[in-house]
């Protein structure tokens, strides 16, 4: 059986997640989708303190690009990703919908809570609406109706449950995003391609070994519990997939040190001698969203403190990790302060054993990422062991 120490294996993990490639002066269409082909999907949250999830995986991977290409592959013709839950709410290769019809299909059987006990016909005069209409928001179907004020997080009306439990069901798909970032809905055979919706739709079986197989490219090495997490699949469906794509000789086991469990090798994953990357991670970006494969690969302890109360955060309310080398050396909490074009810096830490060229190459990043959000300007707080060695680097970067 192969060994590969620690070091190796973050290579080969961030080899598969894209940190290779190398980023072009003007990134097109065919560089976000060899991009995606890299990451598996993209993870969509509303959080926008910087900039929204979905966009920043990019950035990291192909620097300063136009952010209309994702809208452009998300939400026009011909489409090459498409909303889904996959990992949770998640931009995905649009060919991966037949393979998750098992899924939908899961919700069409047993239901969800948003349905019990609920009057279906609100479900059938949805769908005669948008199968008339075409795409609508939940608002626009609301007919003005007022949302409920009794939850401070989704207070969502029943038509929103709805629609998002057709969602899930797969009766319906997400056309696009409004400007206010809500939903469009539609039917499916409006939205995926029809030579996508046409293919057959493969046994369960078939469908739970291609989201192992996509995950563990992702991955390029991985625990079970790693290739389970990257698609949210249940053990049960996991473990006869990656006893199949090891038998198959697609997954090679091999043992990496520090890690308790067995692990596994994609056939065709990367392992370079050296990774030269230079990027800021979002917290919800693939390399580091399993938090403690993130402390096993890198030696780095991650927690999102968004809910956490103020008092009691350690590092800040948006911490990205920033990646140098094969390495995670610091970590600097962001906001894009868009009204006074600045990016704000609230706090910054090194980690330990840090390089020396940590603040000069964290500098250049963060000028990057703030011309590539439009922000004139960089102001760095006092919070963290590394701000003032990062304010001085950015002195001589703007001098």
């Amino acid at each position: 059986m192969q060994t590969l120490s620690r070091a190796q294996a973050r290579r080969v993990a961030l080899a598969a997640q894209g940190f290779l490639d190398r980023r072009h002066a003007k990134p097109d269409l065919r560089t976000l989708e060899r991009t995606v082909r890299r990451t598996g999907v993209l993870q969509i949250d509303s959080v926008n303190v910087l900039q929204r999830a979905h966009y920043m995986p990019l950035f990291s991977r192909m620097g300063s690009y136009d952010t209309a290409l994702l809208d452009r592959a998300s939400g026009r013709a011909p489409r090459k990703l498409v909303e889904y839950w996959a990992h949770v709410a998640s931009f995905m290769p649009v060919d991966l919908w037949p393979h998750m019809q098992h899924r939908m299909r899961a919700y069409r059987d047993r239901g969800h809570p948003w349905m019990d006990g609920r009057d279906t016909s609100l479900v059938t005069s949805l769908m005669a609406e948008l199968r008339e209409q075409g795409r609508k928001t939940s608002r626009d179907l609301d007919d003005g109706l007022p949302r409920r004020k009794d939850h401070w997080g989704w207070n969502w009306s029943e038509t929103k449950k709805a629609l998002e439990y057709l969602f899930l069901a797969g009766e319906l798909a997400v056309a696009g995003r409004t400007a206010q970032f809500e939903r469009l809905y539609d039917l499916p055979e409006r939205v995926i391609p029809r030579a996508v919706l046409e293919r057959p739709v493969p046994t369960d079986g078939e469908a739970h070994r291609e989201l192992v197989r996509r995950a563990a490219m992702s991955h390029g090495v991985a625990t079970a519990r790693c290739l389970r997490d990257y698609y949210r699949m249940h053990t049960s469906q996991a473990r006869p997939a990656i006893a199949a794509l090891v038998e198959e000789g697609e997954l090679l086991p091999v043992q990496v040190e520090g890690w308790k469990r067995p692990a596994y090798l994609h056939r065709d994953a990367r392992l370079p001698r050296r990774v030269g990357a230079r990027a800021l991670l979002s917290p919800f970006d693939p390399l580091v969203w399993e938090r403690d494969r993130t402390e096993v690969l890198f030696d780095f302890l991650y927690r999102i403190e968004i809910y956490v109360p103020e008092g009691k955060r350690v590092h800040g309310y948006y911490v990205l990790p920033f990646l140098l080398g094969d390495r995670v050396v610091a970590r600097v909490d962001l906001k894009a302060d868009r009204r006074a074009g600045v990016l704000r810096v609230h706090a910054a830490f090194a980690e330990p054993g840090a390089p020396d060229s940590t603040p000069a190459e964290l500098a250049a990043e963060l000028g990057s990422l703030a011309g590539w959000l439009g922000l004139d300007d960089i102001v760095v707080g006092s919070r963290g062991d590394l701000s003032a060695a990062l304010r001085s680097a950015l002195r001589s970067v703007q001098t």
